[in-house]
């Protein structure tokens, strides 16, 4: 017996643009929906500067129109121009007013437990989100710490948890050349971080705590690669105050393509993690999966998609930090069963399962619809 699949408007809007984390998540769990024969895509964007793929249906309203509106008011309902579906997946914390049943992605909240940190369109993002709520929309998370978060901060029990899958795998033909910037630090050991340089991601401890752990390792260097954000100037005054020697050995990137991600994952003697709060954490799988151990704070969902394969830091205090690196570069056999627990970690996940666990919200959201 054959179902009649359901007809899903799915937010690809992440998907252009610089490639983040969330574009990687809804480039997974798009790619995981699309192998079922029980669920049929829709997919839109409301970006008015970029060109849309096949098959992807520009809603009629600027993205910074739509959210200074949608942000205030109910209207205008979006089914006219979504087509015929049966419900409506926002997979970037937002989604467009309907009269369809609505499952929204949230993947982190620290835009809702910090809004006075939040830039005006975020705050704008989080009041589209609060209406979707109000009007029955159902919230999927990555973790459970973010369920958790999100009952209390969107005063809501429509909240139900569905992994991500793992980060995507390396390419066939092996290692990605070394990239040009790399010469500076390669063949030397070094402790990247892979981050926006925002507020949430602690970028500044993680400096303190390299001038810590360099000064009994001459030989060690840092790399941070990410785009610029609000934590930009903290980041480069914690790097001024640190003494010359150890200032010449940190490395700052900036934005970086997936090549030159793999690459310094693949080589680096660990990954630094020191955020505040994190709803999943693809680097941490995407280190776990080629044998670099990971080092980062017990914060947010960290802990519970880490698992048993990272050194956790209690505290967001340079000097653990700075203690959890040397625990992780002194090698032994602590090193060694870090790396182990790693590749058995990201089996864990799958997209598959992604598909499966979301289909069944779908349905419950059809079902369960004010």
């Amino acid at each position: 017996m054959t179902t009649t699949p359901l007809r899903l408007a799915v937010d690809t809007g992440p998907l252009y643009g610089h490639r983040t984390g969330v574009a990687v998540a809804v480039d997974g769990m798009l790619h995981a929906l699309g192998r079922r024969d029980d669920i049929a895509l829709a997919p839109y964007l409301t970006s008015f500067r970029s060109r849309p793929q096949a098959g992807h249906r520009r809603l009629p309203l600027p993205g910074v129109i739509a959210s200074h509106v949608w942000s205030r008011f109910d209207h205008p309902y979006a089914d006219r121009w979504l087509g015929e579906v049966d419900l409506v997946h926002g997979t970037n914390y937002v989604a467009p007013p309907s009269r369809r049943a609505t499952v929204i992605s949230v993947y982190d909240c620290w835009f809702l437990a910090h809004p006075d940190l939040a830039t005006p369109v975020v705050r704008r993002a989080g009041s589209v989100l609060r209406r979707a709520v109000a009007r029955g929309a159902w919230i999927h998370t990555s973790s459970d710490a973010t369920s958790q978060a999100a009952r209390t901060l969107l005063e809501t029990d429509r909240v139900v948890t569905v992994h991500l899958g793992p980060p995507p795998a390396w390419a066939p033909g092996g290692d990605p050349r070394q990239p040009p910037l790399a010469a500076a630090f390669a063949g030397r050991p070094f402790v990247v971080a892979v981050a926006t340089e925002e507020r949430r991601k602690a970028l500044p401890l993680l400096v303190q705590a390299f001038g810590l752990f360099a000064a009994g390792d001459p030989d060690c260097h840092l790399v941070l690669a990410g785009a610029p954000g609000n934590e930009t100037a903290a980041i480069t005054a914690a790097i001024e105050s640190l003494d010359p020697t150890s200032r010449a050995r940190v490395h700052r990137l900036g934005p970086i393509d997936d090549d030159t991600k793999h690459w310094l994952l693949r080589h680096a003697a660990a990954l630094a993690y020191p955020s505040l709060d994190e709803g999943f954490g693809f680097p941490i799988l995407e280190s776990q999966s080629v044998g670099t151990p990971v080092v980062a704070s017990r914060a947010g969902a960290i802990p519970e998609i880490a698992g048993s394969a990272a050194v956790l830091v209690d505290e967001p205090d340079p000097e653990a930090f700075a203690a959890g690196i040397r625990r992780v570069l002194s090698g032994g056999v602590e090193r060694l069963g870090l790396i182990e627990a790693g590749y058995r970690n990201v089996g864990r996940f799958s997209w598959d399962a992604t598909a499966a666990g979301l289909v069944e919200l779908y349905r419950r959201a059809q079902e369960e619809r004010p």
